[in-house]
């Protein structure tokens, strides 16, 4: 037996050990292994030190070999809350998405080329900690919307700079400094939400598209054109003051808290995530734009889930053209699911974020904050702004269009999916939405411009759309 084979092995810890150094010859001639003492839990620490230590070297020297020589220092940032408005036609939406033309797209880059953000936080605006207090539909537009982020704020000018290289139709109004822990999302107690209404959507259906779902099949139905007389005849309508006194407390009915889980998209509501309170909801008197009569609506609530409030003037509409009872209105809070048709995102516009518990806060000993999240010191020019960019928009896409009365007609050709929405109040079991049951056909228009065939399809819905709480 040789030397070696008598001893007892040395137990190996991996991976904290260097490697194993060669097996040495023995003197007869055959190898001998060398053997080390076992680390002690201080060499392991200090073997770590070591590696950490080399690799931190290596790529610091890596860097500084890639960073290009810096020509100006770098500037602080500081959190802000940036106060914008958008007229949010030709965009899909708020929230950056790639690939797609969006507010916060256009915003990000205005604000990288205007110095607000630096080159190195250009590539992404996870780096700024861009946060929007409200994430906006397509086509949705905005008097008010409060983003946080932080910018580089040492430039006086730089509101005037960043507006120069947005489109016209997206203002920054100012910005307001705020403590580091603002978020405009989570620190936003509620929001301020207008919709502008034909009344002649409220018009009783016509005898033309009720004829035509009787006597065609669901799936070969087209949604009928209507033509230049008939439109007129629509654009004359006043509404009776009956009718307007039933659309006000219809309206007034969401008012407090209850469970809209009818009121938005099927995947991921549940009872336990689909309560909202509605802190009031207030219908203007009629006024006359471009011949038609309209109404504003104005709804202030917490927060709202996907499509909420268009689904909420949706079923207003039908229910004043219908003849249906406020009571069933109660049936649908929290009960069996259906489907809700959504009012056209035309119409929507998000007035603005209030942050009133932040505003009430004393923030003078927190440093960096400058003043009060609030609109009003640019109440002037957003009010320009939104006749010009918002409302115009709305009235004339709507005289050019006619994206109410698309969305009208498609819900009268196809009654099936609303067979709920009846004079007695009654919710039939055909009306009644199985989750995962296979989605009807989208209608099919002949001659629609983009807008009114998008209201069109958009009446008659999948079960499968993806849920996104706290937004249109």
């Amino acid at each position: 037996m040789s030397e070696s084979e008598g001893q007892p092995p040395v137990k190996i810890i991996e991976p904290a050990l260097p490697a194993a150094e060669p097996e040495a010859p023995a003197s007869d001639g055959s190898k001998r292994k060398r053997y080390v003492r076992a680390q002690t839990g201080k060499d392991r620490r200090e073997y770590v030190k070591r590696k950490i230590k080399e690799r931190s070297e290596e790529d610091t020297g890596s860097a500084a070999r890639e960073r290009p020589d810096r020509s100006e220092p770098r500037l602080p940032k500081r959190r802000a809350a940036l106060l914008i408005g958008f007229c949010g036609s030709g965009y899909q939406g708020m929230q950056a998405n790639e690939g797609a033309r969006t507010i916060e797209g256009e915003l990000f880059k205005a604000l990288c080329e205007a110095g607000a953000v630096s080159a190195d936080n250009s590539t992404d605006q996870k780096k700024v900690q861009l946060q929007r207090a409200a994430r906006t539909d397509k086509g949705v537009h905005a008097a008010g919307q409060v983003v946080s982020l932080k910018m580089i704020i040492e430039d006086p000018m730089i509101v005037k700079k960043i507006n120069e290289h947005l489109p016209a139709q997206i203002r920054v109004w100012g910005f307001v400094r705020v403590v580091r822990s603002f978020n405009a999302k989570t620190m936003c107690d509620s929001r301020v939400y207008e919709y502008l209404l034909p009344t002649y959507t409220f018009m009783e259906p016509s005898e033309k598209c009720m004829e035509l779902a009787r006597s065609v099949p669901f799936e070969e139905r087209e949604i009928p054109v209507s033509s230049g007389e008939e439109m007129q005849r629509k654009r004359d309508y006043r509404a009776p003051k009956e009718v307007l006194e039933f659309v006000k407390s219809a309206f007034g009915e969401y008012k407090g808290t209850h469970d809209f889980r009818n009121f938005t998209v099927t995947k991921g509501c549940t009872e336990n995530n689909s309560k909202r309170h509605i802190h009031w909801f207030d219908v203007s008197d009629p006024m006359i734009i471009n011949g038609s009569e309209w109404l504003s609506l104005k709804v202030k609530g917490q927060s709202f889930m996907l499509h909420q409030i268009r689904k909420m003037v949706g079923l207003v509409i039908l229910m004043a053209r219908t003849g249906a009872p406020l009571s069933l209105m109660d049936k649908l809070f929290g009960g069996p699911r259906v489907n809700v048709p959504k009012a056209p995102g035309l119409g929507l516009l998000l007035e603005r974020p209030v942050f009133d518990g932040y505003n009430k806060r004393d923030n003078s000993g927190n440093q960096g904050s400058s003043g009060q999240v609030t609109f009003e010191p640019y109440e002037k020019e957003i009010g320009e702004f939104r006749q010009k960019f918002i409302y115009d928009t709305i009235t004339k896409t709507e005289l050019d269009e006619a994206v109410f009365d698309n969305w009208v007609m498609s819900t009268e050709v196809y009654p099936e999916q609303y067979t709920y929405i009846n004079k007695e109040g009654i919710i039939p079991e055909s009306a009644i939405v199985v989750p995962g049951q296979e989605a009807r056909p989208r209608p099919r228009r002949a001659d629609a411009s983009t807008s009114a065939l998008t209201a069109a399809k958009e009446t008659v819905e999948s079960s499968e759309d993806e849920q996104d709480s706290n937004d249109l």
